[in-house]
């Protein structure tokens, strides 16, 4: 049988939880049994959370004599079935990473000229979801590299989910829909809400950096169920305003990127908690349809961002970038908001729609009427739009 990406994963956006923008490689069972444990407890898993995924560093420095890779006695002393056997006991999936080159970026053993050994390896293990980075990489080529992963997870028969971690370099957009279920778009993402943070040869960008890199590809006609943009694990309860996150939460769902949380879900506040397991916005997301949102307008530094939705509705976001509070007073009628990539087009003269805020959990009228609203600082009003 020919080796293809395995189907029926990723129909929405997946959703879950990695270790690396809180842990680094600061990572052990104990961490992972705690973060599985809390996504029973605190609801995330009935919120749609299910990956839990371990970033770089789980494994020793060197392959064992039959070149396996092993994970570290010392972080995982129970070996790692047992700790994937744990999150599977929960009803939640797990996830590892590795790398195409012949070192992870943080200088364990990549996959190169492993790749299928390292499949059989995960499978035995009842892995679920493969992130897969791109150090070390040399002169290799990032469509032919990532191929070799895929039909290496295919052949060794376990369903897993395959997370391209390229960082945009190679324009996944292009070429993974039929490799990977999801691919990074950018490079990493940083707790801040519009910074760039240098780090030598690389850089890491804050929320709007991450939004902005990419605005002029065309990579909104790629994305959809099965195959995603990934706009990098979330920031969300990292250190951002309360604000900034309900921003950075409402936007990444707007964007059908994958939602996986980086923050210590184990200490998170209660407002963190609410902003992530808040199902309203979580819907929009997940809708049926899967078309990522496009910026409709940016009007003194308010954004607009429109996401059409299953039954002719639609998921509006009011981004306020100003360092103080707005009034909106948005009418409808002289806002004709419509999509020529997917041919969805509002028509509030001949249709009639609810608006709900999906933040604030109540209805707001119809688009009869102008919306009225304050806007706090880096805040973000949510709104979807249902027909009458």
């Amino acid at each position: 049988m020919q080796a293809q990406k395995f189907d029926n994963l990723a129909l929405t956006p997946p959703m879950g939880w990695n270790s690396w923008n809180t842990f680094e490689t600061d990572i052990n069972e104990e961490l992972v049994k705690g973060v599985a444990d809390k996504f029973v407890e605190l609801g995330l898993k009935d919120a749609g959370y299910e990956y839990i995924v371990l970033d770089d560093g789980w494994m020793t420095k060197e392959r064992d004599e039959n070149g396996d890779l092993v994970a570290d006695p010392e972080k995982f002393p129970s070996g790692m079935k047992a700790l994937v056997d744990y999150v599977h006991s929960k009803g939640l999936k797990f996830g590892l990473y590795n790398c195409a080159g012949g070192k992870t970026c943080a200088g364990y053993p990549g996959s190169r000229g492993h790749q299928y050994q390292d499949a059989r390896l995960y499978a035995s293990w009842g892995v679920d979801f493969l992130k897969y980075d791109w150090c070390d990489t040399d002169e290799l080529n990032a469509n032919e590299s990532y191929l070799t992963m895929r039909d290496a997870l295919y052949t060794a028969g376990r369903p897993v989910l395959f997370s391209i971690c390229e960082w945009g370099d190679n324009d996944p957009w292009k070429w993974a829909k039929d490799v990977g279920h999801m691919w990074r778009i950018t490079g990493d993402i940083i707790n801040c809400w519009d910074c760039e943070v240098g780090h030598g040869s690389w850089s890491s960008s804050g929320i709007w950096k991450i939004i902005e890199m990419r605005k002029n590809e065309k990579i909104r006609e790629v994305a959809g169920p099965g195959h995603w943009n990934d706009y990098d694990m979330m920031e969300v309860g990292n250190g951002m305003t309360d604000a900034e996150d309900r921003s950075h939460f409402a936007m990444w769902s707007m964007l059908t990127s994958p939602l996986m949380m980086g923050n210590d879900v184990r200490t998170m506040s209660k407002e963190t908690l609410k902003t992530l397991t808040n199902k309203e916005v979580i819907a929009v997301n997940k809708d049926a349809l899967g078309i990522p949102a496009f910026r409709f307008t940016n009007e003194n530094n308010i954004e607009i961002w429109a996401k059409p939705l299953a039954n002719n509705g639609w998921a509006i976001a009011y981004v306020n970038k100003n360092d103080t509070p707005v009034e909106i007073d948005f009418d409808w009628n002289k806002h004709p908001i419509g999509d020529d990539v997917s041919q969805h087009f509002m028509e509030v003269s001949k249709n009639t729609f609810k608006i709900r805020d999906l933040f604030a959990h109540k209805n707001l009228g119809t688009t009869k009427k102008n919306m009225k609203a304050t806007i706090g600082v880096h805040d973000v009003l949510m709104v979807t739009l249902t027909k009458e």
